[in-house]
């Protein structure tokens, strides 16, 4: 088993209202989960199954070496899906073709984790399949269902969450009200709208008769809590007096719990006004929750227009039909802004209302539309400061683009705008980690048309990156063929272009040098007469791949190649043709010979990686690392790097073989000649101390194994350098700063340069000035321009020598 623990994931935002009673069903939960490896929390909808799910998880997190994980199923439509699903909860890329189940097992079989599969009831046979093989298959995994049914597999423990428990008629007369937990939820849920209600004498029999014929439903209860903002206790039993004969009387008791939560729903539907209604109707065609500008876009037409949206869906936020929240990420990707969603329940009744409207389709190629148009914006931006944002945006967004794709796929008329929009996609599906879905839905838009249309063309060379990164030739010298031919017929010439650029990545991934070398150059040409700058970054460091491997001459000619892309991208603000070309760099570095500047090529791009997490990148980088400290004899440092590059690779479902021979030759080289120097035993040993770290995890392991062999001794700070200060004490001399033949370093350079030499991070510095990694990584590049140096370490040794 790995001995390095994942981190594990439960939503967040829960904490944000407090978690009332249910002491019992905790121990209970936690009793029968210490029974029984499949534990299904059942009950009617709105009981706070998925509710006392996660707080079972939060409070058995120590339980798990491998951390608690929680699957959210209700946004999925398809049940062949759920492995893809929980893949993705784990945050196990996915980049492979294999079957979503079975990388599944090979992740989880030597793991001890929890899984909390919620939302089960809608997807029961699919969510029993998958749960029953993979509790067969991975010994250490235990799962946590919420569903209203069952799942109905051997070794399943049922346990029925029960209401939260209300006061009787003789209660009502006398007694503590507040020894029961409906009431206090209503409690305090009532305070969250209006900060001084209590609970007195005169609305004491009120509260009562509400939580009562409520049966004690949490999710009754907050709904009626949102209403107090406006209506007194006395009123909304009154109100339930009309709306809720089904949760009345003795008679309850046999009726379908369903039909309980219909009475509710119907309840919350009538305290909403005509455009509420028709706003809660048209958001359920977003079913991986949305944004406020998808929302205006989307839902603005008709009876409500754009601008009434924000206030519409104010109002349903208020009345609790609609959640909101923080989106996750930092601020940079978009993170920190809210974001919206509906309840498996409330969408499905929203709906029932939109087909009853007549605006299904209407909404759903709005919806199509909508997303078609950001994809539009993503590629149009992408070689821009915003990289992060929009790909954590497309990432958020995933269940909407594959609803848009899927109507598109499966309505006559549509085939042309949803190819199009699987090809404008191309860098969600590779730097979103995202190939399999990727290739899985260009193949089905290419097989619903065969015109030789422009966005035919485009699907065509984007499915053949895709088969190319998943080791696919074949397929991809299908795809190119195809393109080639649709090129000639419209005398479309970037189009060639696209075909020459992944044409010559076949030759490359297949070891002929030469023809890949030829055809990055024209590719290049045809793309940057097209103005496609971001295409022609991307054969530019496909073109330096290949020069690596050719010989010093052409190793050097890479190099030059990468440098002037990386100062483009750094001009442009565009990070991920940065981070690759940092890679392809340290390639032709270690091909000339100098292993340390080729290390710090590494920390360059892996240091961008580290907020951009694009797993292939940081595969091969790793890859890298571990074959320069090897050959620098740095053998057990070099041998964690290999297995922790391991396990990235395992992470997503490929692996570096599809990436041609030279690399595969690179990498089984280095794991020989570990196994030679340290013993079998010893470099086995290691990748056991090792584990499986994540992705973030194996970068930060990259980081400081380059830093512990590369961080020169501490020299004795010189005395200049005290006086250069973060609040702009003063300077050194000029002189300080000057190379004997080179240009001057401004005071910040100088500054950042000595905290290089102190074996600081770019974060580690930019934490330290209180800029940006961003702004510290530019002045580095401009330190190393400026003196001539092609790593950090020279940075260091130079510094040490400029004491006054």
């Amino acid at each position: 088993m790995s001995t390095t623990a994942l981190v594990g994931h439960l939503p967040g935002g829960q904490d944000l209202t407090s978690f009332i009673g249910r002491r019992r069903e905790l121990a209970d939960g936690r009793d029968l989960m210490s029974r029984s490896r499949l534990l299904t929390l059942v009950g009617p909808g709105g009981v706070g199954k998925t509710r006392l799910s996660m707080e079972l998880a939060s409070r058995s997190r120590k339980g798990f070496h491998d951390g608690v994980w929680f699957v959210e199923l209700a946004a999925l439509e398809d049940g062949s899906l759920i492995g893809s699903q929980v893949a993705t909860a784990l945050r196990l890329a996915d980049q492979s073709n294999r079957a979503p189940l079975d990388r599944l097992a090979d992740f989880l079989r030597d793991r001890q984790l929890l899984l909390v599969l919620d939302n089960c009831e809608h997807l029961l046979d699919a969510v029993a399949a998958v749960a029953s093989q993979l509790l067969d298959l991975a010994p250490g995994l235990r799962i946590l269902a919420t569903s209203r049914e069952p799942l109905a597999i051997f070794g399943e423990q049922v346990y029925t969450v029960p209401p939260l428990a209300a006061p009787d008629e003789a209660t009502l007369g006398e007694g503590s009200l507040e020894a029961f937990d409906s009431v206090r939820l209503l409690a305090d849920r009532a305070r969250s709208v209006d900060p001084n209600f209590e609970i007195a004498e005169d609305n004491r029999r009120a509260v009562g008769q509400l939580c009562q014929r409520l049966d004690g439903i949490p999710l009754a209860i907050e709904l009626a809590a949102s209403r107090l903002r406006s209506l007194s206790v006395a009123q909304l039993v009154e109100r339930l007096d009309k709306r809720f004969d089904l949760l009345t009387g003795g008679s309850r008791v046999a009726i379908p719990r369903q039909q309980t939560l219909r009475a509710l729903v119907d309840w919350s539907y009538e305290l909403c006004t005509p455009a509420e209604r028709t706003l809660w109707a048209r958001l359920t065609v977003f079913p991986g929750g949305f944004d406020l500008e998808a929302a205006e876009e989307v839902c603005g037409f008709g009876d409500i227009s754009s601008g009434e949206v924000l206030d519409l869906l104010d109002h349903l936020v208020a009345k609790s039909l609609v959640l909101s929240e923080r989106s996750g990420g930092s601020a940079s990707q978009g993170g920190n802004r809210q974001r919206y969603r509906q309840l498996f329940t409330f969408r499905e009744y929203g709906a029932e209302l939109l087909d009853a409207l007549g605006e299904t389709q209407e909404l759903r190629r709005r919806q199509r539309d909508h997303y078609l148009d950001r994809a539009a914006r993503m590629v149009a931006t992408w070689c821009g400061p915003d990289q992060a944002e929009r790909l954590a945006a497309a990432r958020r967004d995933h269940a909407n683009l594959l609803s848009a794709l899927d109507w598109s796929a499966s309505t006559p008329g549509e085939e042309l705008a949803g190819t199009r929009l699987a090809a404008l996609l191309r860098y969600h599906w590779h730097a979103g980690g995202n190939l399999s879905d990727g290739r899985r839905w260009l193949d089905r838009m290419l097989a619903l048309t065969t015109e030789p249309t422009a966005e035919r063309g485009e699907a065509l060379w984007a499915g053949a990156w895709i088969s190319l990164v998943q080791g696919e030739k074949s397929a991809a010298a299908g795809y190119l063929a195809e393109c080639r031919h649709v090129a000639g017929l419209r005398n479309d010439a970037l189009l060639n272009g696209q075909a020459d650029h992944w044409d010559g990545l076949l030759h490359l991934f297949s070891g002929d040098l030469g023809p890949a070398i030829r055809m990055f150059k024209d590719a290049i040409a045809a793309q940057r007469a097209a103005g496609d700058t971001m295409s022609a970054l991307i054969a530019t460091f496909h073109l330096a791949w290949a020069q690596a491997f050719a010989g010093p001459e052409e190793a050097r000619a890479g190099l030059e190649a990468c440098r002037a892309a990386i100062v483009e991208s750094r001009e442009l603000g565009e990070l991920w043709a940065k981070a690759y070309a940092h890679w392809v760099s340290g390639l032709c570095l270690r091909h000339l010979g100098d292993l340390d500047s080729a290390l710090q090529a590494h920390v360059r791009a892996l240091e961008i990686e580290r907020d951009f997490l694009d797993g292939i990148c940081t595969a091969l980088t790793m890859d890298d690392v571990a074959w320069t400290l090897a050959t620098l004899k740095h053998y057990k440092e070099a041998a964690t790097a290999h297995h922790a590059a391991r396990a990235v690779w395992k992470g997503f479902g490929t692996s570096v073989a599809a990436f041609g021979p030279h690399l595969e030759g690179d990498k089984d080289a280095t794991a020989v000649l570990l196994k030679r120097e340290l013993g079998a035993d010893r470099f086995e040993a290691i990748g056991v101390e090792t584990g499986e770290p994540t992705e973030a995890k194996a970068i930060d392991i990259a980081l400081e194994l380059v830093r512990a062999v590369t961080a020169p001794a501490q020299p004795k700070q010189p005395r200049a350098v005290r006086d250069v200060k973060p609040d702009g004490g003063r300077p050194p001399s000029g002189a300080a700063y000057r190379t004997p033949a080179g240009p001057a370093l401004t005071k910040r350079e100088f500054q950042i340069a000595g905290l290089v030499a102190e074996g600081r991070s770019n974060k580690d510095i930019a934490a330290e000035l209180v800029v940006s990694p961003r702004t510290v990584d530019g002045h580095l590049e401009n330190i190393l321009a400026k003196l001539g140096f092609t790593s950090r370490t020279q940075v260091a040794a130079w510094y040490a020598s400029q004491a006054v």
